[in-house]
């Protein structure tokens, strides 16, 4: 169940039973102006969650790796950063877009999830950073 602080900063899923998705669950816990996320994989093989801190810029960072892609390009979000990544790549191995989640400082795993989008997924995702932006914008810093 989704409380007023939690929002959904990106949905990717399909038909298929593949999904990954990011939560916003409200500020981060002794960091001011941080927001606790986490990321959710969920596929009929594989299932997890891992923890993810969001500021003002790793959303901005979001919204630019949104723009990329409907560029046509792939995208790498937080990847060179501490903590989780997400890659998606537009043309994957199953002819649909795959979204790759990593860990690599914590439980040192990597999960591939292919996702058949819908044509409007690009647009789906500019309104869930939209949302969030909203809803927390007095709360966020800019680290």
């Amino acid at each position: 169940m989704v409380t007023a602080e939690q929002l959904d900063l990106a949905l990717l899923c399909d038909d298929e039973g593949n999904s990954v998705r990011i939560t916003v669950l409200g500020p981060l816990p002794g960091v001011a102006g941080g927001l606790s996320a986490e990321i959710v994989v969920g596929t009929p093989f594989v299932a997890g969650r891992l923890d993810l801190s969001l500021w003002r810029s790793r959303l901005t960072s979001w919204a630019e790796a949104l723009g990329r892609l409907e560029a046509g390009e792939d995208i790498a979000w937080l990847h060179v950063q501490r903590g989780p990544s997400l890659s998606i790549h537009l043309n994957g191995e199953h002819d649909c877009p795959e979204v790759v989640v990593e860990d690599v400082l914590d439980s040192m795993t990597a999960v591939r999830v292919p996702i058949d989008l819908p044509d409007d997924w690009i647009a789906t995702q500019r309104g869930l950073l939209a949302a969030v932006l909203d809803a927390w914008d007095t709360h966020l810093s800019l680290e």
